[in-house]
């Protein structure tokens, strides 16, 4: 006995049945008029345009120095006492006149001498340090705190003091002395940047290197150098910086021109009855290309590591 349904066909069988049911409809598509509507996640152009806005705004505030720095570098004397903003000529002599009368080679060769002494110097104290306090977790919680209050005095609480120790180990009035003492001067900061790098990484990782074999110096060198190499050219880079622009210590340790770093030169740029401020301003001009080029070509290093470092 079989029955047909209207729309439908059935097919009858002694152990199944089959209902063929009619195609379903199709559903209308419904247009929705989305102009109004704006796309999630883009800011609106007002936003868009105060950023912009912001951004120009800090690049000339940081650019306002240099840039008077360039202007006063060829300005004439005359125009230099008149205040004028913008240079009535162009006074090619100041630059003559700097590295014709002074020694700025001399100088620059000084201060990266010494910047690069610092850098290792700082570097060969607290990378040991760092591993021994975050790593093998020696000295206690408050060996980090230690160490950092050390650099929180001002340097001129210890001028007397550092000038009588520097003279009795006989590093006055060298390059490579001023490098040691300031990367000595500078470690505390070197090892309160690198904490951050030396903690991030996994103790599952010496774990390994210990059932590998590898002893603690072994694990340092093969192990975790490697991994923290990003944060250890972000902190070369800020201690040369630190270094390169110090003022204080090189007017305290050196006293000829063969010692005398870049910031010391330019302070004894000096007339008989005027500073001379076009060729000071041609002098730090030329001092800041090296850190310029530095920053420019190691930034994707230095931004990298500081980011690498904030993040645990």
């Amino acid at each position: 006995m079989s029955q047909t349904f209207p729309g439908s066909s059935v097919a009858d069988d002694s152990a199944t049945r089959t209902l063929v049911l009619p195609p379903a409809r199709r559903r209308r598509r419904v247009k929705v008029r989305t102009a109004n509507i704006s796309r999630p996640g883009r800011p609106p152009a007002l936003v868009t345009v105060l950023k912009s806005a912001v951004i120009v705004i800090a690049i000339l505030l940081s650019l306002l120095p240099i840039l008077y720095m360039v202007g006063m570098s060829f300005k004439s004397p005359d125009d230099i006492l008149s205040t004028r903003i913008l240079p009535s000529r162009l006074a090619f002599e100041n630059w003559t006149a700097a590295f014709g009368e002074w020694p700025i080679l001399i100088y620059l060769r000084n201060s990266l001498g010494a910047a690069l002494v610092a850098v290792i110097v700082a570097l060969a104290i607290s990378i040991p340090a760092n591993y021994a306090i975050a790593r093998l977790r020696a000295g206690g919680k408050q060996t980090l705190g230690l160490i950092v209050s050390a650099y929180v005095a001002p340097p001129i609480v210890a001028i007397i003091p550092l000038f009588v120790l520097v003279r009795a180990a006989g590093l006055m009035d060298s390059v490579i002395g001023l490098g040691i003492i300031e990367g000595l001067l500078l470690t505390p900061v070197a090892v309160w940047l690198l904490d951050g790098f030396f903690r991030a990484i996994p103790f599952e990782i010496d774990e390994a290197a210990q059932i590998d074999g590898c002893g603690p110096i072994r694990t340092l060198v093969s192990v975790i150098l490697p991994l923290t190499a990003p944060g250890i050219i972000a902190v070369s880079i800020i201690v040369f910086i630190l270094v390169y622009n110090d003022f204080l210590i090189p007017l305290l340790l050196t006293q000829s021109v063969a010692s005398q770093t870049l910031p010391v030169g330019i302070a004894l740029m000096q007339g008989g009855r005027e500073v001379m401020f076009g060729q000071m301003a041609a002098a730090s001009l030329s001092g800041l290309i090296p850190i310029y080029l530095l920053a420019l070509f190691l930034q994707k290093w230095l931004v990298g590591g500081l980011t690498q470092g904030s993040i645990k």
